[in-house]
């Protein structure tokens, strides 16, 4: 089989990345016409679609495997180009921009403990992409082949890769003083509950259900909900009187502690264990990712809670 050509490999990853053919082409600083000859090249090689060319555009299974190595690639250049500056600092380029090196990490562990882990990488000039998703879905950017490791709640690692447990981040559901007062007059309960507005990440939150549901002890409930895909705009939203969302307790808790924010169930904190996943590589920089994440998960987050808890 002819080998798969470092080009070739980059414009896979650049198509799927950015969505498109003539955003891969001004990425890669060539035109759409050449960047669809060079796909066409690896089809080849390879003997099969890569690319789904719908909306949205897709990779195939074996796109996937594909995107998979070019991802290798790029940290096999960035492991050797930090092997270098330690040899002769200054001497050595910076990774190109196009090999950014690229996890996915849930919303919450950004918004609260995740970023300063990574301010001595970015500033040495590491091409770092968090791509921000639901924690129960950063895993499938790492099944996909799109990105090296993931911050997520899953434990099964996947083939080729491993897991490392992290702890436990704490959520509770807060409202202000004035939307418990309107909706509960009497005291948070059950009844009261079902009519309060909740503010959910987006439609593949379930928290917010799985909250009321352990906290109120209720089997069945259908909330009233709304959308807003950040985690401090969750809590702006509640802020503002929309209703009240489950959120972690470490991105409220000066809000708690100065009475902007309410509790609606002090006893019920619901822990959510969350593992860093990566692949089972020998590279100095997944180590170093590994070692920050988890020193930094260590200092921040709760003790891995059991992942069976009984309930009624």
């Amino acid at each position: 089989m002819t080998p798969f050509t470092p080009d070739l490999l980059e414009c896979l990853a650049a198509i799927v990345e950015e969505g498109g053919f003539e955003r891969a082409a001004k990425r890669l600083s060539i035109t759409q016409s050449a960047v669809s000859q060079r796909l066409h090249s690896l089809e080849t090689q390879a003997g099969t679609v890569l690319i789904v060319r719908g909306r949205p555009l897709r990779a195939t299974p074996a796109g996937r495997i594909l995107l998979r190595h070019a991802m290798q690639m790029r940290l096999l250049h960035t492991d050797l180009e930090v092997d270098l500056r330690k040899l002769s600092p200054g001497t050595a380029g910076s990774a190109r921009n196009q090999e950014r090196i690229s996890i996915a990490v849930n919303a919450d562990s950004i918004a609260t403990w995740a970023l300063p882990t990574f301010d001595g990488l970015v500033r040495d000039g590491l091409p770092l992409e968090i791509i921000a998703d639901d924690q129960d879905f950063t895993q499938d950017w790492l099944r996909e082949g799109q990105v090296l490791g993931c911050v997520t709640t899953l434990a099964q690692a996947l083939r080729g890769c491993k897991v490392v447990p992290l702890g436990a981040m704490e959520y509770v559901a807060v409202a202000t003083p004035q939307t418990l007062q309107k909706y509960c007059p009497t005291g948070v309960s059950p009844q009261c509950v079902r009519q309060i507005p909740f503010i959910a990440f987006n439609r593949k939150d379930d928290l917010q259900t799985e909250f009321v549901r352990r906290a109120f002890r209720v089997k069945q409930i259908n909330l009233r909900q709304c959308f807003v895909p950040s985690s401090e705009g969750q809590v702006r939203a509640v802020l503002a009187g929309w209703g009240a969302s489950v959120v972690p307790e470490l991105l409220v808790r000066p809000l708690l502690e100065t009475g902007q924010l309410v509790n609606l169930a002090p006893a019920s904190a619901l822990p959510v264990n969350l593992y860093w996943h990566c692949w089972n590589l020998d590279s100095p920089l997944l180590d170093e990712l590994t070692r920050a994440i988890t020193a930094a998960a260590g200092s921040a987050l709760a003790t891995a809670a059991d992942p069976h808890p009984k309930t009624d």
